[in-house]
């Protein structure tokens, strides 16, 4: 029988896809574990005001702050920078005909969107990030 315990290495947690697909729903497993994008203005945060923090959907990892929030009008939650460095991971995604790229959780890997360098200060970078890669732990 194989192991289905949850494997911690270095703060990475390492699950098996059927444990991923246990937990997660299908929206967040298309997204977090095979790198599926929400439909444009169709995620629940999106137009969320609220202010909390955003953990990842898959770990409870910090990722960012409502604060560091904006309306970038692309159709997906946007932020001005992660709540906490090192809490994401950013990897060269050649897909789709395009050289953008990806943002990943860096506690368990999952599949968060993409950073853009046209954001507003003080980065200037859009963190243009799926609402099922998402929850809002609010203030």
């Amino acid at each position: 029988m194989p192991d289905t315990k949850t494997k911690t290495t270095h703060d990475k947690i390492i699950k098996s896809e059927e444990q991923w697909r246990q937990e997660l729903s299908p929206m967040q497993y298309a997204v977090l574990r095979q790198k599926a994008t929400e439909r444009p203005f169709s995620g629940e945060y999106e137009h969320d005001h609220r202010s909390g923090t955003y953990v990842c959907a898959g770990c409870g990892n910090v990722l960012f702050e409502s604060d560091a929030k904006f309306d970038s009008g692309c159709g997906w939650p946007s932020f001005t920078e992660p709540a906490v460095e090192g809490h994401v991971d950013e990897d060269r995604d050649v897909s789709h005909g395009m050289i953008r790229t990806e943002v990943l959780c860096a506690k368990c890997s999952g599949h968060l969107g993409h950073v853009f360098p046209d954001g507003p200060g003080p980065t200037g970078l859009r963190y243009c990030i799926n609402s099922a890669a998402l929850k809002l732990e609010p203030k």
